[in-house]
């Protein structure tokens, strides 16, 4: 379950991305490109596809039992490129 709010909504909107298409890059099977420790929370990296096929990077944390979205966007090339090294695949899309 996600933790959705106005703030964390309108930041990814800056971004071109809504909190359906993050979930779906989350829930289809991403890589997990790391963790990252932000002033003692655990931030979490993810690079996954929506169902249309846009590949995101999808920032995470949790707060009690759900995930919190902190930010979505467009995979950059060194993500993508990360994400069919771990993947094994030579295609993709955009």
């Amino acid at each position: 379950m996600y933790d959705w709010d106005e703030a964390n909504i309108r930041h990814i909107a800056e971004h071109e991305i809504t909190p359906e298409e993050a979930e779906q890059a989350l829930e289809n099977d991403p890589v997990d490109a790391g963790v990252q420790d932000c002033e003692g929370e655990q931030r979490y990296v993810e690079v996954g596809m929506t169902h249309s096929g846009r590949m995101l990077v999808v920032i995470t944390t949790l707060r009690g039992e759900l995930t919190r979205v902190l930010t979505a966007y467009r995979a950059t090339p060194l993500f993508r490129a990360f994400y069919f090294r771990e993947r094994g695949a030579n295609y993709g899309h955009d």
